[in-house]
Protein backbone atom coordinates (compact mmCIF):
# COMPACT_ATOMS: atom_id res chain seq x y z
CA UNK A 1 0.00 0.00 0.00
CA UNK A 2 1.53 3.64 -0.90
CA UNK A 3 0.29 6.23 0.82
CA UNK A 4 -1.48 10.13 0.22
CA UNK A 5 -0.50 12.03 3.01
CA UNK A 6 -3.91 14.56 3.65
CA UNK A 7 -2.43 17.13 5.34
CA UNK A 8 -4.50 20.32 6.71
CA UNK A 9 -5.37 22.63 8.86
CA UNK A 10 -9.05 22.98 10.48
CA UNK A 11 -10.16 25.35 13.23
CA UNK A 12 -13.69 24.60 13.04
CA UNK A 13 -14.00 21.29 11.60
CA UNK A 14 -14.65 22.04 7.69
CA UNK A 15 -11.33 21.48 6.77
CA UNK A 16 -11.45 18.55 8.77
CA UNK A 17 -14.78 17.08 7.53
CA UNK A 18 -13.58 17.66 3.85
CA UNK A 19 -10.12 15.86 4.35
CA UNK A 20 -12.10 13.14 5.48
CA UNK A 21 -13.83 13.22 2.18
CA UNK A 22 -10.86 13.22 0.69
CA UNK A 23 -9.33 10.50 2.22
CA UNK A 24 -12.55 8.22 1.47
CA UNK A 25 -11.69 9.44 -1.95
CA UNK A 26 -7.98 8.22 -1.84
CA UNK A 27 -8.81 4.88 -0.45
CA UNK A 28 -11.58 3.94 -3.51
CA UNK A 29 -8.31 3.46 -5.64
CA UNK A 30 -6.64 0.16 -5.19
CA UNK A 31 -3.20 0.07 -3.79
CA UNK A 32 -3.86 3.70 -1.74
CA UNK A 33 -4.46 4.57 1.83
CA UNK A 34 -4.86 8.17 3.15
CA UNK A 35 -2.68 9.40 5.85
CA UNK A 36 -4.36 11.85 7.91
CA UNK A 37 -2.39 14.28 9.55
CA UNK A 38 -2.85 18.16 10.98
CA UNK A 39 -0.14 20.67 11.70
CA UNK A 40 0.04 22.57 15.11
CA UNK A 41 -1.68 26.07 16.12
CA UNK A 42 0.02 29.51 16.06
CA UNK A 43 0.18 31.77 18.55
CA UNK A 44 1.88 35.28 18.49
CA UNK A 45 3.41 34.85 21.53
CA UNK A 46 5.29 31.49 22.91
CA UNK A 47 5.21 31.02 25.99
CA UNK A 48 2.41 28.00 25.79
CA UNK A 49 3.59 25.18 24.08
CA UNK A 50 0.87 22.77 22.16
CA UNK A 51 0.46 19.29 23.40
CA UNK A 52 2.95 16.58 21.42
CA UNK A 53 -0.02 15.36 20.66
CA UNK A 54 -3.44 16.71 19.37
CA UNK A 55 -6.12 16.13 21.74
CA UNK A 56 -8.65 15.22 19.55
CA UNK A 57 -8.76 14.20 15.29
CA UNK A 58 -5.27 13.31 12.93
CA UNK A 59 -1.75 13.69 14.28
CA UNK A 60 0.98 16.27 14.13
CA UNK A 61 2.46 15.52 10.44
CA UNK A 62 5.99 15.24 10.77
CA UNK A 63 8.80 15.56 7.81
CA UNK A 64 9.28 11.44 7.67
CA UNK A 65 5.30 11.87 6.74
CA UNK A 66 6.43 13.83 3.47
CA UNK A 67 9.25 11.70 2.48
CA UNK A 68 7.15 8.58 2.60
CA UNK A 69 3.98 9.24 1.02
CA UNK A 70 3.20 9.37 -2.70
CA UNK A 71 1.18 12.01 -2.96
CA UNK A 72 -0.32 15.12 -1.24
CA UNK A 73 -3.10 16.90 -0.48
CA UNK A 74 -3.32 20.01 1.42
CA UNK A 75 -6.43 21.54 3.20
CA UNK A 76 -6.68 24.71 5.00
CA UNK A 77 -9.31 27.24 6.22
CA UNK A 78 -9.44 30.58 4.23
CA UNK A 79 -8.38 33.59 5.82
CA UNK A 80 -8.61 37.05 3.52
CA UNK A 81 -8.07 34.56 0.34
CA UNK A 82 -4.72 33.05 1.56
CA UNK A 83 -4.15 29.96 3.80
CA UNK A 84 -4.10 30.23 7.60
CA UNK A 85 -1.03 31.04 9.45
CA UNK A 86 -0.49 27.31 10.95
CA UNK A 87 -0.32 25.45 7.39
CA UNK A 88 2.15 28.51 6.24
CA UNK A 89 4.08 28.33 8.88
CA UNK A 90 4.72 24.35 8.29
CA UNK A 91 5.49 25.15 4.37
CA UNK A 92 7.85 27.84 5.10
CA UNK A 93 10.09 25.33 7.90
CA UNK A 94 10.43 23.14 4.75
CA UNK A 95 13.61 24.41 3.47
CA UNK A 96 15.70 21.16 3.66
CA UNK A 97 12.72 19.18 1.97
CA UNK A 98 12.88 21.68 -0.82
CA UNK A 99 16.69 21.63 -1.27
CA UNK A 100 17.05 17.61 -0.84
CA UNK A 101 13.67 17.23 -3.38
CA UNK A 102 11.70 15.19 -1.20
CA UNK A 103 8.08 15.87 -3.04
CA UNK A 104 9.90 16.28 -6.65
CA UNK A 105 7.25 14.50 -9.25
CA UNK A 106 4.70 13.81 -6.25
CA UNK A 107 0.86 14.38 -7.11
CA UNK A 108 -0.63 17.35 -4.79
CA UNK A 109 -3.51 18.88 -4.95
CA UNK A 110 -5.40 21.25 -2.87
CA UNK A 111 -8.72 21.97 -0.68
CA UNK A 112 -10.27 24.81 1.14
CA UNK A 113 -13.48 26.39 3.37
CA UNK A 114 -14.85 29.45 3.53
CA UNK A 115 -17.67 31.02 5.30
CA UNK A 116 -18.77 33.04 2.17
CA UNK A 117 -19.55 32.28 -1.49
CA UNK A 118 -17.13 34.92 -2.72
CA UNK A 119 -14.80 34.77 0.82
CA UNK A 120 -11.65 33.62 -1.14
CA UNK A 121 -11.98 30.32 -1.70
CA UNK A 122 -9.90 30.25 -5.37
CA UNK A 123 -7.48 32.42 -3.72
CA UNK A 124 -6.57 30.36 -1.33
CA UNK A 125 -6.21 27.28 -3.54
CA UNK A 126 -4.18 29.10 -5.91
CA UNK A 127 -2.34 30.31 -2.23
CA UNK A 128 -1.69 26.75 -1.46
CA UNK A 129 -0.39 25.34 -5.01
CA UNK A 130 2.47 28.20 -5.34
CA UNK A 131 4.39 26.46 -3.12
CA UNK A 132 3.89 23.04 -4.14
CA UNK A 133 4.91 24.21 -7.74
CA UNK A 134 8.11 25.25 -5.68
CA UNK A 135 8.75 21.73 -4.35
CA UNK A 136 8.34 19.95 -7.90
CA UNK A 137 4.49 18.46 -7.07
CA UNK A 138 2.70 17.76 -10.29
CA UNK A 139 -0.36 19.74 -9.07
CA UNK A 140 -3.66 18.43 -10.67
CA UNK A 141 -7.00 19.96 -9.61
CA UNK A 142 -10.89 19.00 -10.56
CA UNK A 143 -12.03 18.67 -14.46
CA UNK A 144 -14.99 19.19 -15.34
CA UNK A 145 -15.49 15.56 -16.32
CA UNK A 146 -16.63 15.48 -12.76
CA UNK A 147 -20.64 16.52 -12.78
CA UNK A 148 -20.91 17.98 -9.60
CA UNK A 149 -18.24 20.47 -10.74
CA UNK A 150 -21.33 21.92 -13.06
CA UNK A 151 -24.75 21.49 -10.54
CA UNK A 152 -22.70 22.82 -7.36
CA UNK A 153 -24.76 25.50 -5.84
CA UNK A 154 -21.98 25.67 -2.84
CA UNK A 155 -17.87 24.49 -3.04
CA UNK A 156 -15.89 23.50 -5.44
CA UNK A 157 -13.78 24.63 -8.23
CA UNK A 158 -11.50 23.41 -11.12
CA UNK A 159 -8.56 24.07 -8.80
CA UNK A 160 -9.61 21.23 -5.38
CA UNK A 161 -12.20 20.92 -3.51
CA UNK A 162 -13.94 23.26 -1.24
CA UNK A 163 -16.70 23.66 0.87
CA UNK A 164 -18.63 26.88 2.04
CA UNK A 165 -19.82 26.84 5.79
CA UNK A 166 -22.84 29.44 5.00
CA UNK A 167 -23.48 32.38 8.12
CA UNK A 168 -24.84 29.52 10.09
CA UNK A 169 -21.21 27.95 10.63
CA UNK A 170 -22.16 24.67 8.91
CA UNK A 171 -19.16 22.22 9.43
CA UNK A 172 -20.98 19.58 7.11
CA UNK A 173 -19.89 19.43 3.19
CA UNK A 174 -23.08 18.97 1.20
CA UNK A 175 -23.48 16.05 -1.21
CA UNK A 176 -21.76 18.16 -4.23
CA UNK A 177 -18.90 19.62 -2.13
CA UNK A 178 -18.47 15.72 -0.63
CA UNK A 179 -18.68 14.47 -4.32
CA UNK A 180 -16.14 16.82 -5.62
CA UNK A 181 -13.57 16.26 -2.65
CA UNK A 182 -13.73 12.60 -3.09
CA UNK A 183 -13.16 13.03 -6.69
CA UNK A 184 -10.04 14.97 -5.67
CA UNK A 185 -8.64 12.60 -3.20
CA UNK A 186 -8.98 10.02 -6.04
CA UNK A 187 -7.47 11.51 -8.59
CA UNK A 188 -4.36 12.27 -6.70
CA UNK A 189 -4.25 8.94 -5.67
CA UNK A 190 -4.74 7.36 -9.28
CA UNK A 191 -1.80 9.70 -10.57
CA UNK A 192 0.27 8.54 -7.52
CA UNK A 193 -0.34 4.44 -8.49
CA UNK A 194 0.55 5.50 -12.11
CA UNK A 195 3.79 7.28 -10.90
CA UNK A 196 5.04 4.67 -8.28
CA UNK A 197 7.47 2.66 -8.75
Amino acid sequence: MADILVLYYSRGGSVARLARHVARGVGEVDGMRARLRTVPPVASTTQVASPPVPDEGAPYVERSDLAECAGLLLGSPTRFGNMAAPLKHFIDGLGAEWTSGTLVGKPAGVFTSTATMHGGQEATLLSMIVPLLHHGCVIAGIPYTEPALSTTIGGGTPYGASHVSGANDDTQPTDDEAALARALGRRIACLAARLVP
